[in-house]
């Protein structure tokens, strides 16, 4: 199946004139370290754009702190430390109560302590989450259909997925493998995304090549938590975020193009979604 924006128009029904603040999502961000705050930050500003109520933010006091400047709409939760740690996990927990999706492993690095403490946090997840970037360094046995994998060629690999092909029918045979064995979702990014959750498979052909830039996944995490949090499937979550994370992306290199960033799409994400609407 190759995703169309039908799956947007399915995903974002009319809102009730008697909506209220939580109705469509209470999102928690894990993410950052010392040196990365952009990760959790681009996380946030993008679940936001994507419809997301309320977003918070979870990560090392630094990465915590120049994160919520970056926008008042987030909220920051600072814990000691410049890595997510054994230490935390129970701070996060609490947050994790009040939180209707997850987002984790955006900025954490690779430090065994953190990836430790990751592992424990997943462990303990009873709400659907989005595992992304050093996050998935964390994950070595089956999961389960509330988490949605979102790795890029590398951490595909290291997942245990194989060398992905550029041939799409391949990269698709292999998605789909590994989301069955893992029992979740996988949205393998690439020109063309590549998503499964071991039975139902999707492409997804939006975007284009100026979309190199650091921060390009971490917008797609947080629009795949935005919709987890209003209750969307993982795999209707995957499909329909590719295709807005790389129609936004599609809207604003007409403007920037070579120079594009994420920061740039950021304003694109909700003008995509409404084009996906008409």
């Amino acid at each position: 199946m190759l995703v169309s924006s039908a799956i947007v128009r399915n995903v974002y029904k009319k809102r009730e004139a008697w909506s209220h603040k939580g109705q469509f999502g209470r999102l928690l961000v894990v993410g950052g370290s010392r040196l990365y705050s952009g990760s959790p930050a681009f996380n946030a500003m993008a679940a936001y754009r994507a419809g997301c109520d309320l977003v918070t933010i979870a990560a090392p006091e630094r990465a915590a702190n120049i994160a919520a400047s970056f926008e008042p709409d987030i909220i920051a939760y600072p814990l000691k430390g410049n890595y997510i740690e054994k230490k935390h996990v129970k701070e996060i927990r609490k947050v994790m109560k009040t939180s209707s999706a997850m987002v984790i492993g955006g900025g954490i690095s690779k430090e065994k302590k953190t990836l430790s403490a990751v592992a424990a946090i997943l462990k303990d997840s009873k709400i659907p989450t989005v595992v992304d970037a050093d996050g998935l360094y964390a994950v070595k046995k089956k999961l389960g259909r509330k988490f949605l994998l979102t790795p890029h060629s590398h951490e595909f690999f290291v997942l245990g997925g194989g060398k992905p092909s550029r041939f799409v029918n391949e990269r698709l045979g292999k998605t789909k493998t590994l989301a069955a064995r893992l029992g979740c979702t996988v949205l393998l990014k690439g020109h063309i995304d590549t998503i499964s959750d071991g039975t139902q498979v999707a492409t997804s052909a939006t975007g284009n090549p100026y979309m190199t830039k650091g921060g390009m996944g971490d917008t797609l995490a947080g629009i795949c938590g935005a919709l987890l949090a209003r209750g969307a499937s993982t795999f209707d979550a995957a499909c329909c975020a590719a295709y807005i994370n790389g129609l936004a992306g599609d809207i604003a290199s007409k403007t920037f193009h070579e120079g594009l960033t994420a920061s740039d799409m950021l304003w694109s994400i909700p003008k995509a979604i409404e084009q996906a609407k008409k």
